[in-house]
């Protein structure tokens, strides 16, 4: 009897992407030795030395967030406001401005699904989005899609503008490295099994079209892992969602979530992969003074164990939480000092300094 043919293992789908991008990266390098121009396939790809461009397609591995190398990576940036006011502050000068000169990992895009969001004109805030997630990339920066529920708290009233959304965002996106999909904000008034239910639906239709990209959870108590409700992070520990590739939202604003809340993020942080999708360093109302000390020991505690982060607001909106003072978004000057308010100062000053991306 002749011997029996080995296994075959499959590829995975990611491993196998990595893999041509090495190759054809390795072919230009070549070609430009030799003083010749390889034609590759238009696709626009992130300049050389971005955050994109260093760590590629994200994914989960335990319970950090991970490069192409298979390496936990802590990314820092920006939320936009609601695109439905703030429209304005997001152009090519203030997308430079924060690619540039903050050197921001990340721009989260806000798409309220009410409060005059995309309920009203779900084709035009589709292709809003589409577009700052174009502007991303181009700048070598992740784009965290944001399906910005807040009232009602009950993401599953929402839920069929979820499927339509994100299938739409998903199938157009789905070749690209840097965008990260978050399927619901700040579920509030609603059990844990319910959001679980929201996204064990809306992570599957994701998934039709782009089965490689992170997908983010939202969770109780307008994502304070329920602490906001009296619960904690057991609850998902006990009753994760269904899928693979995810991570759980936790938010907070520091002025008014400070000891209780860090101990619990560090509890959870060993069981659970989180993403800070939202912070303020201001009160919950997201105005009010800035906390300075809370908001320090908030991301230190966050840089020690390597969670990502999106500040609440890169705007120029009237209050505590805004990134820009009143008024810069009319201009064209997005860069000067003089533009900051008191939390943009503390913020830039934080997330422009220097990542540490692993390679190997």
């Amino acid at each position: 009897m002749g011997a029996l043919p080995l296994p075959i293992t499959p590829i995975p789908l990611r491993t196998r992407r990595n893999a041509l991008k090495r190759l054809l990266a390795f072919l230009a390098t070549c070609a430009t030795i030799l003083g010749l121009t390889v034609a590759l396939a238009p696709q626009a790809t992130a300049a050389a030395g971005t955050p994109v461009d260093v760590n590629g397609k994200l994914h989960v591995c335990g319970v950090n967030l991970c490069n192409q190398y298979d390496r936990p990576v802590q990314l820092r940036g920006m939320s936009t406001h609601g695109i439905q006011w703030f429209d304005e502050c997001y152009n090519d000068a203030s997308l430079d401005a924060l690619a540039n000169d903050w050197k921001s990992d990340l721009l989260r895009v806000s798409m309220y699904v009410q409060e005059d969001g995309y309920e009203t004109d779900p084709a035009g805030f589709t292709r809003r989005v589409n577009e700052l997630v174009d502007m991303a990339e181009a700048r070598g920066m992740y784009a965290l899609i944001d399906f910005h529920t807040l009232t009602p708290g009950d993401p599953n009233v929402n839920l069929d503008n979820a499927k339509t959304f994100f299938a739409s965002v998903a199938a157009r996106n789905a070749d690209k490295d840097n965008v990260i999909y978050e399927i619901t904000n700040e579920p509030n008034g609603v059990s844990w099994s319910s959001i679980k239910s929201y996204a064990e639906q809306v992570i599957p239709v994701v998934r039709a079209a782009d089965p490689d990209s992170v997908v983010i959870v939202g969770t109780r108590g307008w994502s304070s892992l329920g602490v906001s409700d009296g619960s904690d992070e057991s609850e998902i520990v006990n009753s994760p969602v269904n899928a693979t590739n995810i991570m759980y939202a936790f938010h907070f604003y520091a002025a008014s979530h400070k000891d209780s809340y860090r101990s619990t993020v560090s509890r959870a942080a060993s069981r659970l992969p989180l993403f800070v999708t939202e912070f303020g360093t201001v009160s919950a109302t997201g105005d009010g003074a800035m906390d300075q000390a809370s908001t320090t020991a908030w991301l230190d505690l966050l840089d020690q164990l390597k969670i990502s982060y999106a500040n609440w607001t890169y705007s120029d909106a009237p209050e505590g939480s805004a990134a820009l003072q009143p008024g810069t978004c009319a201009g064209g000057d997005y860069s000067s000092s003089g533009v900051l308010t008191e939390s943009g100062a503390l913020l830039k000053s934080r997330i422009s300094t220097p990542d540490s991306f692993p390679t190997s």
